[in-house]
């Protein structure tokens, strides 16, 4: 079997289960691992996060699993198939020219028509009492539920959003790494018996809107006798929650934070729908960087809230116990210095029992700060900003803080440049804020700072 025979086979079978085709980073995972590349691998091609790669190959492999009907994993995937492949090359064609299928592979490889015919992977939970509503959930492209690191506070403060203060657009933004999908599903399972429907997507590999409102109308109208004409719709005449993941997928490197690709240009429009359209539904929107259209939303007072993910502080320390770091009184100093990330945390402390035998203070008086494997995901992130952007976090990197009213010639930016860059560098959490006698100052956060000087 070839590379292009192992994606058409997939692509039927994802289509079947789920009522989509492979999207571009499905097919990148497939092929890469059919061609033994690693994660790491996968992602610096195809410029996400490794976390992302693990994730969507995770729910690919659990549709596999189910097909074969034995564990498959990244590395048994190319095995299990060919297996499966030439245990069934007995049928491997079979044509039927009465009614024009092929069967490939007996009935594991399917024709178009008969994905067609077959129902998205869902959980449905039927109510038995009263007249309370039938519950539909879709959690294919979700992660596995998995506790977030102290978010109890967030996880209080987004559930009062939703369920009592009836907010229609919620988003979670925050530097990559630092919690929010982990945060979401452990949200959604925490308040799911509020909702009709369920489902949660992803948008790696750039989801148009027409094919997410199509993605969704179709799990919508699963088993019902009537259609209704469109997403609105469904939010508005059932209680809907859907979880779009990876938002920042929708939006072109090079650019200020939030400028959507020209095939995405009309999620503002839809946002602004949601937000203004009397309904007791939720969209939650999981992105680094803040969509331009939701600071509008919350200016106008509308159904719209934003959180910003950061990091965990002093609570953090208990992921570095976990990992058996010594050195306990430095623990706050390396927190701060990784900005309290959990992902960031955890890579850099199993860089610390490697070099360093676990020993934090031995790690601290080195003298600069390693970034070790963290590097390609700090260059990965840098390359997503625009000129402006880089001008702007490089001259903030070689200082404490800065007094943005004095912005120097030497940044070549207009003045209105230069303000649009640090707006988008917000939105993007890469600087923050700092009050010092009483003005407002922005500093790189002191991970990124180290990186730039490195570059």
């Amino acid at each position: 079997m070839d590379v292009q025979e192992i994606l058409r086979w997939a692509d039927e079978l994802v289509l079947a289960k789920t009522g989509s085709h492979l999207n571009n980073l499905q097919q990148a995972i497939l092929a890469g691992v059919w061609n033994s590349q690693k994660y790491r691998e996968i992602a610096d091609d195809y410029h996400c996060t490794e976390a992302n790669v693990k994730r969507v190959a995770g729910n690919l492999w659990s549709l596999v699993s189910e097909e074969l009907g034995e564990p498959v994993t990244k590395s048994n995937l190319r095995a299990a198939v060919e297996r499966h492949y030439i245990y069934n090359s007995r049928n491997f064609v079979q044509t039927n020219f009465t009614q024009g299928n092929i069967n490939v592979c007996g009935e594991s490889w399917h024709s178009d028509e008969a994905a067609k015919n077959r129902s998205p992977t869902t959980t449905t939970t039927p109510t038995t009492t009263g007249n309370q509503p039938e519950q539909r959930h879709d959690f294919t492209e979700a992660p596995d539920l998995d506790r977030p690191d102290n978010r109890t506070a967030e996880l209080t403060t987004l559930k009062r959003w939703i369920r009592e203060e009836k907010i229609r657009l919620v988003t979670i933004f925050g530097l990559p790494g630092i919690g929010k999908t982990a945060l979401a599903r452990e949200l959604v399972e925490q308040i799911k018996d509020n909702f009709e429907y369920i489902v949660w997507r992803n948008c790696t590999g750039t989801l148009a809107l027409q094919s997410l409102e199509t993605n969704l109308i179709q799990f919508f109208f699963q088993n019902r006798e009537t259609k209704l004409p469109s997403l609105i719709d469904y939010i508005r005449s059932h209680t809907c929650l859907i979880v779009l993941d990876d938002l920042q997928e929708l939006f072109t490197s090079g650019e200020l934070a939030g400028t959507y690709l020209p095939d995405c240009e009309n999620y503002g429009k839809f946002w602004q729908d949601i937000a203004r359209s009397p309904h007791s539904s939720c969209i939650l929107l999981l992105s680094w960087e803040k969509p331009t259209e939701i600071a509008t939303l919350e200016g106008e007072n509308r159904h719209c809230r934003t959180l910003q993910l950061r990091g965990l502080g002093e609570p953090a320390a208990e992921i570095l116990a976990k990992k058996g770091l010594t050195d306990e009184d430095k623990w706050s100093e390396l927190i701060q210095l990784y900005a309290g990330n959990p992902s960031w945390l955890k890579i850099i402390a199993s860089t610390i029992l490697d070099l360093f035998n676990g020993s934090v203070e031995r790690f601290l008086s080195y003298p600069s700060l390693f970034l070790g494997d963290l590097e390609p995901r700090l260059q990965a992130y840098y390359q997503r900003l625009s000129e402006s952007e880089k001008k702007v976090i490089l001259w903030l990197a070689h200082q404490e803080a800065a007094d943005i009213l004095r912005k120097p010639a030497e940044l070549a930016l207009s003045d209105a440049d230069f303000l649009k860059a640090v707006h988008s560098l917000r939105k993007r959490g890469l600087i923050e804020k700092v009050t010092e006698k009483g003005l407002s100052l922005f500093a790189a956060l002191t991970l990124f700072k180290a990186y730039l000087k490195e570059t």
